[in-house]
């Protein structure tokens, strides 16, 4: 179904959810407000309820946070709180622009384990990533751009597999 003329809350009822590049969350409200505005077009209370908890489970850190308004946390922190709200939405297809940039390693780690969950929970992700050897690591499909031209394609560990993609990813992520 083409899209490209559907306001942002139709495509969000779509199942359509994205994580932008910088995060973007309200910086102005609380962690809480920032996860129920995920949920803001859904009508089934109680299920939301039980899509907190999930998020929770998945990101004790926001959890821990609830009260706190969202611009104070870290770059980490507000990451997870991103990719928390969108998974509020109940996404068939998770849109994640640039998930690590700029974050430490550790929380890279953890926000590489979540969407890996997620992706095992049956929700297709688009993922456009910087650091090409973390995410071959779990896609099924990958295209490698260079100047706006898909220079690479295959599956993730084929291109990790082969040593003339190694090169090439090599080069590309120094």
């Amino acid at each position: 179904q083409r899209i490209e003329k559907l306001p942002a809350h139709k495509r969000l009822l779509q199942g359509l959810a994205l994580v932008p590049e910088g995060r973007g969350i309200f910086t102005r409200l609380t962690v809480e407000e920032n996860l129920r505005m995920g949920a803001y077009c859904r009508r089934d209370a109680d299920a939301v309820e039980s899509d907190l908890e999930r998020v929770f489970s998945m990101l004790p850190r926001v959890k821990e946070r609830l009260q706190q308004v969202a611009g104070t946390l870290s770059g980490g922190e507000q990451q997870m709180l991103a990719i928390g709200r969108a998974l509020l939405s109940r996404p068939k297809l998770l849109l994640l622009d640039e998930p690590s940039m700029g974050l430490a390693p550790l929380v890279v780690e953890k926000i590489f384990e979540v969407i890996r969950s997620v992706a095992a929970e049956g929700v297709t992700i688009l993922l456009v990533e910087q650091n090409a050897n973390l995410a071959l690591e779990f896609s099924q499909r990958a295209y490698v751009m260079e100047s706006g031209r898909i220079t690479l394609s295959g599956s993730g560990d084929a291109l990790l597999a082969d040593p003339a993609s190694r090169l090439t990813l090599d080069s590309w992520v120094d």
